[in-house]
């Protein structure tokens, strides 16, 4: 799915009016990112149909790409609604150096509105980390802060095209919370919630519940804390390469 049309921007003195690739993962997250300047893609959290859409685009009718959305936590001490600006992403033995994405003043206007942002590695895999113990073996082998699904995938596609490439990510799912099964299997194709088959598997297990219930929370805190970053993807920080 692609939504959003691009505009002009202006970055220092010349104006560069080709749009910024935004990559997420879920509908909402699509939403929430798209606006003039903008060109999104949503992957529906399924790396390959990400890999085919990026295949039909152009990458040089872009000026950057950054990858925008929830994160699962590794880092133990990164709560729901945390924000991680990623200096690399990590995957396999790859990893992507990652433009800055905010400066320090957009990080202390950030931090007035109580809303915590940290720097960290990204790592990013195939499959949803569900379980306790396979986030922390993942933090232990990566030391990565986060994990997704979309930014390894985003930061291959402008390390081939010779673009700036940035991410942005709310933990959703912290380290010290297992993800329910059901939670990841009722997720439709298009990132939409099969509701009918929430309610059935709630039918089957009644435990359930109480994890999609924390589960729900921690995903609307989280969407909550990446519509107020929004106005990060329009600063002209939002893509200045870093020294490697």
């Amino acid at each position: 799915m692609i939504l959003g049309a691009g505009a002009a921007e202006t970055v220092g003195s010349q104006i560069d009016p080709r749009p910024v690739l935004i990559v997420t993962g879920l509908v909402q997250e699509a939403r929430i990112a798209a606006g003039p300047g903008m060109i999104v893609i949503c992957s529906s959290s399924d790396p390959q149909q990400l890999r085919a859409l990026l295949a039909t685009l152009d990458p040089t009718t872009f000026r950057g790409v950054i990858s925008f959305g929830v994160a699962g936590g590794l880092d133990p001490s990164l709560k729901s609604g945390d924000v991680v600006v990623a200096t690399e992403v990590l995957a396999g033995d790859t990893r992507f150096l990652a433009a800055s994405a905010l400066n320090e003043e957009m990080i202390a206007s950030a931090a007035l509105k109580r809303r915590r942002i940290v720097r960290g590695g990204l790592a990013g895999v195939e499959q949803v980390i569900a379980a306790k113990a396979c986030k922390a073996a993942l933090r232990s082998v990566t030391g990565a802060a986060a994990v997704d699904m979309e930014s390894h995938i985003a930061a291959a596609y402008a390390a081939r095209a010779g673009i700036p490439f940035a991410a942005l990510r709310v933990i959703s799912d912290p380290a010290h919370r297992a993800l329910p099964e059901l939670a990841k299997s009722a997720v439709k194709p298009n990132g939409d919630i099969d509701l009918r088959k929430v309610l059935r598997g709630i039918a089957r297990n009644p435990r359930t519940l109480r994890a999609l219930v924390s589960t729900g929370i921690d995903f609307n805190r989280a969407l909550r804390s990446l519509r107020g970053c929004r106005g990060f993807l329009l600063g002209s920080d939002a893509l200045v390469p870093v020294e490697a």
